[in-house]
């Protein structure tokens, strides 16, 4: 039976490294959301469930450096979405297991780590995946909330080098078990992402 995996074990990565092109190109991270900072609030969302915590950002870098974490852009150039964010917390990941969680969904459940890292643990795997129900009844994976070994370094360096972009074709690489999060109490809008301003603005409402 693997050992369990412990929080102090665990870094967390808030990825905000993305063009926010959805967004008329803001820097998305740095929107306002019931008065803070959207990378704010997901960044103190997550450090209660983790032992580390940093940040994947490409602009404005000095503030994100102000919420207190390690900020790191890219490795890779020219913004080529959330598997350079996973490549470069991994590079600087110094725990034997990184998640990742992407700043614009900030009601992610306060038990998502818990719940990845228990599924790691039971079924031996090199990654666990969330997936949750979405408005038009179907489960879908949610691959950019990810918990994975940081001895998967080698292979993601691999993968993007040769092109690779896609998560789920990465992941799908390796041992992976998706988590679904479609128990009784959990909030159907958890997993959902904020691509504009007003979308944003209305996940302000949710109480």
């Amino acid at each position: 039976m693997p050992t369990s995996i412990e929080t102090s074990d665990i870094t967390g990565v808030v990825l905000a490294g993305g063009r926010g092109s959805r967004m008329g190109g803001v820097d998305k991270g740095l929107q306002n959301f019931n008065g803070m900072p959207l990378a704010l609030h997901t960044l103190m969302r997550l450090q209660m469930q983790v032992g580390e915590m940093m940040i994947n950002a490409n602009r404005n870098l000095g503030a994100y450096e102000a919420f207190g974490a390690p900020v790191w852009p890219d490795v890779l150039s020219d913004y080529p979405g959330p598997l350079a964010g996973f490549l470069t917390a991994l590079e600087r990941c110094e725990t034997g297991w990184l998640v990742t969680v992407p700043c614009d969904t900030p009601l992610f459940p306060l038990d998502l780590v818990a719940r990845l890292a228990q599924a790691a643990q039971e079924q031996d795997a090199e990654i666990a995946m969330a997936a949750a129900r979405e408005e038009d009844g179907r489960i879908r994976p949610q691959p950019v909330f990810c918990l994975m070994r940081v001895e998967l370094l080698e292979s993601l360096v691999k993968f993007t080098q040769s092109g690779g972009r896609k998560i789920d074709a990465w992941t799908a690489q390796h041992n992976t078990v998706v988590v679904t999060f479609d128990q009784p109490g959990d909030d159907a809008r958890a997993f959902f992402n904020a691509n504009t301003l007003a979308e944003l603005h209305r996940l302000e409402q949710v109480k």
